[in-house]
């Protein structure tokens, strides 16, 4: 039987995005299905919603592209005064017998939420922090982690010609996932993370070990969200917060500020690199394409079997199934084990 589907993307964009709503759209059409794309995440399902509907024609051209066709916010529907209520209330507006989800652990606790009330909502992962439990794959992570790396290879050859320290500031608020897979495919020789404190006596100790071994540069990846004396705290960060309590974590400058204590303690020339929304943008890796693509087509099979609060996850390399609830209850953290891998290469 047809059903009339829905799809939103929400939180931050990140490649692969599309790819993920081609591969829902293109299932749901060859189906016979009805299919609405709702703009600009959870804001499009509160008040009188913002639908469009898509076919073969919006689908087409989309899978290498970056960003998401159908918009993003950050709108958290249960800090809005009836704010659940309203998305309710539009789902049955729009004789919905489905909404796909995309997002990360922001997105998916606002599902995790309509799916305690029965709303017949499916999730797919996707954060470029690559912190969401159980799966091993999210969307856009891959495609962050090429940008990081590419950026080091370039920072190397300056750092090299001038014998500099280079510190280059990725995202990562709460984990360091980007910071450690860029960083070990970058070759960097220190990476900061949130999940493991390091001091600066360790950092300036660490430029001393290289000194002494011959080298006279160094490349350090620092993750956005670490937390390290002399450096202004997430909490103290100024800027609004977002409506689930995130403060810009650029304004904090963590890479500047690390960059000119080290500068200050070793006399080191140093510089500092953010990259910033860059690692969000462009065309998606292939291997986010194809992943993203796999994701995507078995939301659309857990809608077809009507398996509601459930959303894809990638564990030992295959797709399988978790409930929204359990995906989002905790952050998936960088492990001990990979971090001192890291740690070998200075």
């Amino acid at each position: 039987m047809a059903q009339r589907i829905a799809i939103l993307t929400g939180g931050g964009d990140a490649p692969g995005l599309n790819a993920a709503i081609r591969a829902i759209g293109r299932r749901s059409l060859a189906a016979g299905d009805s299919l609405f794309g709702i703009r600009n995440g959870w804001a499009g399902m509160i008040g009188e919603g913002d639908v469009m509907h898509l076919d073969r024609s919006k689908l087409s051209g989309i899978l290498q592209l970056g960003g998401t066709m159908l918009g993003s916010s950050r709108v958290n529907p249960m800090k809005l005064e009836h704010g659940i209520d309203e998305v309710m209330r539009n789902i049955e507006r729009l004789h919905l017998d489905a909404l796909v989800a995309i997002g990360g652990d922001d997105t998916l606790s606002v599902a995790a939420r309509l799916a305690e009330q029965r709303a017949r909502v499916v999730g797919v992962p996707k954060t470029m922090d690559n912190d969401l439990s159980i799966t091993e794959y999210c969307i856009g992570f891959d495609s962050a982690v090429s940008v990081v790396t590419e950026a080091l290879d370039r920072l190397h050859t300056t750092a090299t010609s001038h014998h500099r320290v280079m510190v280059c500031e990725v995202m990562g608020r709460d984990t360091g996932w980007v910071a450690v897979m860029g960083g070990l495919a970058g070759g960097a020789d220190m990476i900061i993370i949130p999940e493991f404190s390091v001091t600066v006596d360790e950092v300036v100790g660490h430029l001393e070990v290289r000194t002494r071994a011959g080298s006279d540069f160094s490349i350090i990846v620092v993750a956005e969200g670490v937390e390290m004396e002399g450096l202004q705290s997430k909490d103290a960060a100024e800027g609004a917060r977002d409506a689930f309590g995130h403060v810009q974590l650029s304004r904090r400058g963590v890479g500047e500020n690390l960059a000119r204590i080290i500068e200050e303690r070793t006399g080191h020339e140093t510089r500092a690199t953010v990259l910033g929304h860059v690692q969000r943008g462009g065309s998606p890796t292939a291997y986010d394409r194809i992943w993203a693509t796999r994701v995507g087509a078995k939301a659309y099979e857990l809608v077809v079997e009507g398996l509601f609060g459930e959303m894809p996850v990638v564990t030992n390399g295959t797709v399988d199934v978790a409930s929204i609830a359990d995906v989002v209850a905790e952050q998936r953290r960088v492990p001990r084990e990979l971090y001192e891998l890291a740690q070998i290469f200075y």
